[in-house]
């Protein structure tokens, strides 16, 4: 065990470090660890069964339904009508448009189910206002990093389903609804930075809109949120599943994106099923290597390790659950989200359950956990993007995040500690 766990690490961060795509790193890792306990063809054997294994999943159908979908909404300019009926609605307060900026990108990241996505879509918009404004383009940038995360815990998301997947226990509609208070809190946390900021450097107000201005913005938004009462209402009313959802979801995005708003033009419809094709294919492959490695993590009872050391060191739940978030945010900084809640969910899921923690409540923790991850260096991806759309350097929008960190870092402790905010929800709705 010793040697296929030092095997697995070390090849695994050799590639990374030499910028072999991660899907690659893990499935070479996987097969280099499995060597050591059993023969060549055995081995590949075996991985093939296991990628094929954990692709071949009905609920997995959601996510490139739900990339397609939120790629329609991404070009049908879903993006402008949201920031307009966010500026209608909170332009006014104190540090307005840093709070447009916060609420645009987490309805669009709930609607898209990308923070990248929603980094470009609004963040290609509103950092060039708020520069306009006189705001500082590393805040900008830095407010559009960091809450393009939200839309990641606001359902329907992409990443809640591989949770789901990769726990066994918890159902998609479940996670759907608890996703909200937590994203909700993230959301207002990240306000609050905004607004404190925007008033000590004085950045002006916008005027407030009368209602006759007002209330068009907020009509024409209205057909880009009913995607989310219809997705997450049918699955509540239990009319679908979450697999119908996603092309339930597709076909309406298609109808707003190309009918309704005109958009979409019927000619980009190929480029925009090629690139839903891509990401899916990159997405799917993360998972079939993840389990994989899942699998031979099992075969090495490596789960059962950890779980038994963790426990040795202390039978506190309020402990393990720091040392768990602590090991997590590191992961976060050099793992995709994806394979790190495939590989890690097997590996702590056993742990916190045996101390009487909920699979749920645990799913809530770490999807926020690793949300900070896509926003600090060295890997984060959002954070990449939203350098590229700032015009900035990554040491020059890490200050302006701080308190950022700061801000999410509270709320994922309060989801930590407080796990009515992750379980009350569903509990009400009789998911959980």
């Amino acid at each position: 065990m010793e040697l296929s766990g030092a095997a697995l690490l070390i090849s695994f961060f050799i590639l990374l470090f030499l910028n072999i795509p991660v899907a690659i790193c893990i499935g070479i890792a996987t097969l280099l660890a499995m060597l050591f306990s059993i023969d060549f063809t055995a081995a590949t054997t075996t991985i093939t069964q296991r990628m094929a294994g954990g692709m071949n999943s009905f609920a997995l159908l959601a996510i490139p339904f739900f990339i397609l979908s939120g790629l329609l909404m991404g070009r049908g300019g879903i993006a402008h009508r949201l920031i307009e009926f966010a500026k209608a609605l909170i332009g006014s307060l104190p540090g307005g448009l840093a709070l447009v900026n916060v609420i645009s990108c987490a309805l669009f990241g709930s609607i898209s189910g990308s923070a990248v996505a929603a980094t470009s879509a609004i963040g290609g918009f509103m950092v060039p206002t708020m520069n306009k404004e006189g705001y500082d383009k590393n805040f900008n940038g830095a407010i559009t990093v960091a809450a393009s995360t939200t839309g990641l815990l606001i359902p329907p998301s992409n990443i809640l389903i591989v949770y789901s997947l990769a726990s066994g226990s918890v159902s998609i509609a479940a996670l759907f609804i608890a996703g909200y208070v937590p994203g909700l809190l993230l959301t207002l946390a990240l306000m609050a930075i905004g607004a404190i900021y925007a008033h000590r450097k004085g950045y002006p107000t916008a005027d407030r809109l009368p209602l006759r201005e007002a209330l068009p913005k907020l009509l024409d938004a209205v057909p880009s949120l009913l995607l989310i009462v219809i997705v997450i209402g049918g699955i509540v009313g239990g009319v679908f599943t979450a697999t119908e959802a996603s092309a339930i979801a597709v076909l309406y995005s298609l109808l707003l994106a190309v009918g309704f708003y005109r958009e979409v033009k019927p000619g980009e419809l190929p480029a925009i099923l090629l690139k839903a094709a891509e990401t899916s294919a990159v997405v799917l492959l993360l998972i079939g290597t993840s389990t994989a490695m899942s699998w031979m993590l099992s075969f090495e009872n490596i789960p059962q390790t950890i779980s038994q050391t963790l426990l040795t060191l202390s039978e506190n739940p309020l402990l393990i659950l720091l040392i768990i978030n602590l090991i997590l945010l590191v992961v976060g900084a050099f793992m995709d989200m994806t394979p790190a809640v495939l590989i890690f969910t097997p590996i702590f899921l056993p742990v916190v359950t045996e101390l009487g923690i909920s699979p749920l409540h645990f799913g809530m923790m770490m999807i926020l956990n690793l949300c900070i991850g896509l926003c600090t260096p060295p890997v984060g991806s959002v954070l990449f993007v939203g350098c590229s759309i700032a015009k900035t350097s990554m040491t020059a929008i890490i200050r302006p995040l701080l308190p950022m960190y700061f801000a999410m870092i509270a709320t994922l402790a309060l989801i930590t500690y407080v796990p009515a905010l992750s379980e009350w929800l569903p509990r009400q709705f009789g998911l959980y």
